[in-house]
């Protein structure tokens, strides 16, 4: 058994599509539309297989976003990049395109080699070596 997708809702569909193409290599599939529910989306595949479904559409409650405070549920999307070379040139790098690290490169408890960065809308994204 594999996880098919994990899906985000968004504020700013296009923005999140790109941001997702331009760091992670995402290939987005073309956009789904459902004029009734005036629901959009992409499903956004990476190298390894794996799927973001980005999603939008009128009236979603905001979530309070906080990395200093925990909520039940979605936490975080990690992608491994495998070195920790790739791990600090890829946080440099956003930092650089002025996106908001919120914990700088480092090893974890449990052995990884990680920096934890937001994407556009402020998802927790960890970026690791493994």
């Amino acid at each position: 058994m594999k996880i098919a997708h994990i899906a985000i809702w968004c504020k700013d569909l296009e923005l999140m599509k790109t941001f997702y193409e331009k760091y992670f290599d995402g290939r987005a599939g073309h956009k789904y539309t459902n004029k009734t529910k005036l629901f959009e989306s992409y499903f956004v595949e990476f190298e390894s297989e794996a799927r973001l479904e980005l999603m939008t559409k009128p009236n979603i409650a905001e979530m309070p976003a906080s990395t200093n405070t925990q909520f039940f549920g979605y936490n975080h999307l990690a992608f491994g990049l495998g070195s920790r070379e790739k791990v600090d040139a890829f946080t440099d790098n956003l930092r650089k395109d002025g996106h908001y690290i919120a914990g700088e490169p480092r090893i974890t408890g449990d052995g990884y080699y990680e920096s934890i960065v937001l994407d556009p809308e402020g998802n927790i994204i960890e970026i690791c070596d493994k």
